[in-house]
């Protein structure tokens, strides 16, 4: 039931974004979701996330998760149907190392890139530029649709930051990082990705988000 299930999001975070997307893919559609606001903090995010007080945290009959990978394999072993974890342990340790490749390096090289210190943009550049030709590497030796194979899985969820906030980030600073001539496997998995409908229903407005990121990380 809705009320056994709460999702603490923000409608620009990619890692809020993440946990919609699983819920959806595996036919969760009841539950109740509550925007917060990151610079004026609810006393409910502050109940459960005293840690670090972020988006997002799913709350399952009284009981907090918190950090979205964490959120995700909880989600994957709890709710039958859509596999979002590969089931082979190797496969499945593959999946987490690309995951925490993803959020440990190229987000935070990104943000460099687009809105760090003007003397390390151009490094910054050239390292989101190696790292991102990794991917682009694990895609083409897969020939699959997406990093989880013909459907999506863990590594495109999280990937989800190089989808619609990548282009987001791209428009807001004017720094170009991922063209089609470039990284032509990872332009195609971006489209695909975002046609699907679990998560074109659940991404935010294009523009909306550009002008956020822009005043959140520009300024």
């Amino acid at each position: 039931m809705a009320e056994e299930l709460s999702l603490l999001g923000m409608w620009a975070s990619p890692f809020s974004c993440r946990v919609k997307i699983a819920l959806k893919l595996k036919g969760v559609v009841q539950y109740k979701y509550i925007e917060e606001d990151l610079f004026n903090k609810s006393p409910l995010l502050l109940k459960y996330n005293p840690i670090n007080e972020k988006v997002p945290v799913l709350v399952h009959h009284g009981n907090p998760l918190l950090e979205s990978l964490v959120i995700l394999e909880y989600i994957d072993e709890t709710w039958q149907g859509y596999p979002i974890f590969p089931k082979e342990p190797y496969e499945r340790a593959v999946a987490r190392f690309w995951a925490m490749f993803i959020d440990d390096k190229l987000l935070p090289a990104i943000r460099r890139a687009c809105w760090g210190e003007e003397k390390g943009r151009e490094k910054a550049v050239e390292e989101v530029t190696e790292l991102l030709q990794l991917l682009e590497k694990e895609l083409k030796e897969k020939e699959k649709r997406f990093f989880g194979g013909e459907t999506i899985g863990l590594v495109d969820i999280v990937a989800d930051v190089l989808s619609l906030w990548l282009r987001s980030f791209e428009e807001g600073s004017g720094v170009e990082l991922m063209t089609r001539e470039k990284f032509p496997k990872l332009s195609k998995w971006s489209h695909e990705f975002v046609s699907t409908s679990a998560v074109k229903e659940n991404l935010p407005p294009k523009d909306e988000l550009t002008v956020f990121l822009k005043n959140l990380f520009g300024s």
